[in-house]
C-alpha cells in the first residue's frame, strides 16, 4: 500500500469530523474548544441522549416484588403500580434538636424504592445513618455497586449526629436488595415492625393547616404530612422518574402541644425557584437547613431545601404557602 493510500482513511476521518463539528454533532452551539478537548465522544453521546424518549416504569404487582421483600426481610408498599417503596425509619434513635425530641416520622424516615424498567430495575433511596455508622455504610454500598448521590443533614443542630445519604443503582432487583441489606447491616436500624392498628391523634388544627396550604394532609405515626409532586415529568435522560422515588416537596408537622408544631421537610425546586423559596421561607421566620441535590443527572436539574421552625401550626402553614406557590407543583386542591 502506498503512503498516499494509507493517508486516505485519515483524511476521510478528518473530513467526517470536520463535517460533524460543522453540523453541531460534536459540540452544541456556544461550546468552545475546551468542550471538545474534554471528549467529543461524550458530547455526541450527551446530545444523542436528548433525542431518546425516556422509558416510563413498567406496571407491576405486589407479587412481582416478593423476592425483594424476602431479601430485605421487610415489606414495602406499591405506589402507582410502579414504585415499590420500603420504609426504613430510625425508630431506634432518640434525636433532639433545639430542645425538641424528633419523632421518626418528622425527620428520620429513610426508605429504599424500586421500579422496573424495560431491561433493568432502578433503586433510589435515602438512608438515615449515625456519624459513626456512615463510613461502614459507605463501604457496604460501594462494595455492592450502589452509588451515593448525596450526603447531607435535615436538622441544624442535633444530638446524636445524624446524616442522610441518597442512593442509586440499576440492575437485578434481588441483587440491589442484597446490596441495601448489606448497608443496613452496618447500622442499628431495627427490624421491620407492623404499623399500629390505629393512628395516634394529631393535636393540631389540621383543618386550618389544610386550608392554609391548599391541600389535604395525612396522619402518619403522630406526624401530619404533605407530599406534593412537581407538575412536570422528571427524568434522568433515559428513564422517567416517578414522584414516589422521593421527588416531591415534603412538609411534616410534629405536634408540640397547645396547637404548636415543629416543621421539617424539604422543597424540590429548579434553579430559578431557589432564591424565591429562600426569601419566602425567611419572610415567615422559617430557618434554612440545607440546599443540595439528591441525584446526579436529573432533568430538569432539581435542588432540595430542608427547613425548620417551631410555632403555631396554622401560622407555620400560612408562612409555608408562599414558598409552595413559588414552585411548579401540582396545583392546590382547595
Amino acid at each position: 500500500m502506498s503512503p498516499r493510500s494509507r493517508m486516505k482513511p485519515v483524511a476521510g476521518t478528518a473530513a467526517a469530523l470536520l463535517l460533524a463539528a460543522g453540523s453541531g454533532l460534536l459540540a452544541g452551539c456556544g461550546s468552545d474548544s475546551r468542550d471538545n478537548a474534554a471528549g467529543g465522544t461524550h458530547v455526541v453521546a450527551a446530545q444523542a441522549a436528548r433525542h431518546v424518549r425516556p422509558q416510563p416504569p413498567v406496571q407491576t404487582t405486589e407479587a412481582d416484588w416478593k423476592p425483594v421483600a424476602d431479601t430485605l426481610g421487610r415489606t414495602g408498599t406499591l405506589m402507582g403500580n410502579t414504585v415499590y417503596r420500603v420504609p426504613l425509619p430510625r425508630k431506634d434513635l432518640t434525636v433532639t434538636t433545639q430542645g425538641v425530641t424528633v419523632k421518626p416520622g418528622l425527620s428520620l424516615g429513610g426508605y429504599a424504592a424500586f421500579a422496573k424498567y424495560r431491561h433493568e430495575t432502578m433503586l433510589m433511596g435515602d438512608l438515615v445513618v449515625t456519624e459513626t455508622e456512615l463510613p461502614k455504610v459507605t463501604d457496604a454500598l460501594q462494595a455492592a455497586g450502589i452509588e451515593q448521590t448525596a450526603l447531607h443533614k435535615h436538622l441544624l443542630q442535633q444530638s446524636p449526629a445524624i446524616w442522610w445519604t441518597h442512593i442509586h443503582a440499576m440492575g437485578d432487583p434481588v441483587k440491589l436488595a442484597q446490596g441495601v441489606k448489606a448497608a443496613l447491616a452496618a447500622t442499628s436500624i431495627p427490624p421491620a415492625s407492623p404499623p399500629p392498628a390505629t393512628q395516634p391523634p394529631i393535636a393540631l388544627d389540621t383543618a386550618g393547616i389544610d386550608k392554609a396550604l391548599g391541600r389535604k394532609g395525612t396522619a402518619d405515626g403522630g406526624i401530619y404530612k404533605f407530599s406534593i409532586a412537581r407538575n412536570e415529568t422528571i427524568t434522568d435522560g433515559t428513564h422517567v422518574l416517578p414522584p414516589a422515588f422521593g421527588i416531591t416537596t415534603g412538609i411534616n408537622f410534629q405536634p408540640l402541644g397547645d396547637n404548636k408544631a415543629a416543621i421539617n421537610g424539604d422543597f424540590v425546586m429548579t434553579a430559578p425557584e431557589v432564591q424565591k423559596v429562600i426569601q419566602a421561607l425567611r419572610k415567615g421566620n422559617i430557618d434554612i437547613v440545607e440546599l443540595h441535590n439528591h441525584s446526579l443527572n436529573d432533568q430538569p436539574r432539581l435542588f432540595y431545601m430542608h427547613f425548620w421552625a417551631t410555632a403555631d401550626g396554622v401560622t407555620l402553614a400560612k408562612a409555608l404557602r408562599p414558598a409552595l406557590d413559588a414552585t411548579n407543583l401540582v396545583p392546590p386542591t382547595t
